[in-house]
């Protein structure tokens, strides 16, 4: 009983200390917009939640390019790529609910089928009938499940280290580790290191020196929106469930699209052998392998895998 008695009490002491030395106040979402925003910026309503967008370039181009990002990240991912694209097409990206500026969903479903749900009326709202869609990784399988369920909409499609298929990670971001585990998650609602979070960006880079202190305070102020953190925490809960689906080949071989897949060869997060799934899987597709690349190109290489897009798009 002593040793029991001690443990506990040890426990509560941690958590307190941690408590008080790491716990982070939400941002106020004004300030963030101060920072986070620029001309380009706007906001709509879909399904009662303030979606933050960008609708940038040749706004007469009928079929523009949707720009959708990853798990924990915003629509910033693209901010190189868009600087690009704009010159020549219609670029849209947005924050996905739970990131970024947009927040939460209303109804806390972070299932893909509401995501594409989401995406559809997003679409609607903007009247937009046919696009491109490119997608990294939660975003890659956002868009190939929209362009299964809408074919007409989604003309072509660009597959960044897309999640999909069952995944064993060679490893896995230590705040998506603890968003899983009871007690813990509910902590990381109110407990946000900053060292949490430029561990977690490391972890999908190869090149950890790319990972800037500019990069990592992003990161960390848009977690701080309020209703992120358990936000990413209820999506990462989902994800677990997403990856054992028996019917993602089945899904994935009715993509019609001509369709680039571009893979890090050193995704630790979604190893490289996925990649060769959907290229197996999709008949109208093309593989490109990054060398020396994690879990985000886009980010971590961006003129290069930018190359990879406007060639495929060009032809």
């Amino acid at each position: 009983m002593k040793i029991l008695k001690f443990v506990l009490l040890s426990t509560l002491l941690l958590t307190i200390t941690l408590v008080i030395v790491f716990s982070q106040k939400d941002i106020p979402l004004n300030k963030l917009k101060e920072k986070y925003t620029n001309s380009y910026s706007s906001f709509i309503d879909i399904g009662g939640t303030n979606v933050h967008y960008r609708d940038e370039g040749i706004y007469n181009d009928s079929i523009p390019i949707i720009l959708i990002h990853g798990t924990g990240s915003s629509l910033h991912a693209y901010d190189i790529w868009s600087k690009s694209l704009k010159k020549t097409n219609r670029v849209i990206r947005m924050d996905l609910p739970a990131f970024g500026l947009t927040g939460p969903f209303l109804n806390k479903d972070y299932s893909i089928s509401n995501y594409t749900t989401f995406l559809k009326e997003f679409l609607n709202s903007l009247n937009i009938t046919q696009c491109i869609l490119v997608g990294n990784s939660l975003g890659g399988e956002i868009a190939w499940r929209f362009a299964v369920q809408e074919p007409v909409i989604a003309k072509k499609l660009i597959l960044i280290d897309p999640g999909g298929y069952p995944v064993k990670s060679i490893s896995v971001p230590i705040a998506f580790k603890l968003a899983k585990v009871p007690i813990l998650n509910k902590l990381l609602t109110y407990i946000t290191p900053r060292f949490l979070v430029r561990s977690s960006i490391e972890n999908v880079y190869f090149d950890k020196s790319k990972v800037s202190d500019s990069l990592v305070n992003r990161y960390f102020d848009l977690t701080l929106r309020k209703g992120n953190r358990e936000a990413i925490v209820d999506r990462l809960k989902v994800s677990t469930t997403l990856t054992n689906r028996a019917n993602t080949h089945a899904s994935v071989r009715k993509i019609k699209q001509p369709t680039l897949i571009i893979w890090g060869n050193e995704d630790q997060l979604i190893p490289i052998e996925n990649a060769y799934k959907f290229k197996n899987d999709i008949s109208n597709s093309k593989l490109i392998v990054m060398q020396e690349t994690g879990h985000v190109p886009m980010e971590e290489k961006p003129l290069e895998s930018l190359k990879f897009l406007i060639d495929f798009l060009d032809n």
